[in-house]
């Protein structure tokens, strides 16, 4: 069992077919017994991602109308949900700041901190963060976090 902390572009992947979607797949799999970690506004940008790529016509209106669904589900039932708060956007802007990152990414980043923060705390396992975001990992990189891109997967 390991601990994943998916960014937006990571989640994206379980529920369309891209680079690094098998091994999402397995990770985000209930049998593997791994605990995923993603930041509540990854629920607002999946739906978004989805809705574009239907808008592109990548995806048909049966499909965008089940995989959306199909997110919702997970995101109550299989997903550990961080919420945002004000400590958690004072870090994100300081993460901004120090990383040019755009601001979803920096939320992203200092929701993977609370997460560390509290594993650690508790003396557990820490997250790997997940994305395929090359800014976010080398951001992430520079903080010190674990990661892995699924695109090299």
């Amino acid at each position: 069992m390991a601990i994943y902390f998916l960014d937006t572009s990571a989640v994206v992947k379980r529920y369309v077919s891209e680079a690094g979607s098998v091994w999402i797949n397995a990770i985000c799999d209930p049998s593997a017994g791994n605990s995923l970690y993603i930041a509540r506004i990854t629920a607002v940008e999946v739906i978004s991602a989805l809705a574009r790529r239907h808008r592109k016509g990548d995806i048909d209106q049966t499909s965008f109308d089940t995989l959306a669904n199909r997110f919702q589900f997970d995101f109550r039932t299989q997903y550990k949900v961080v919420e945002i708060g004000v400590t958690l956007i004072d870090d994100a802007m300081r993460l901004a700041k120090t990383h040019t990152l755009r601001g979803y990414d920096a939320v992203q980043l200092a929701a993977l901190s609370s997460v560390q923060q509290t594993l650690s705390k508790q003396q557990l396992p820490l997250p790997i963060l997940l994305a395929a975001d090359h800014d976010l990992l080398a951001a992430a990189n520079a903080e010190a976090f674990q990661t892995d891109d699924p695109n090299t997967h």
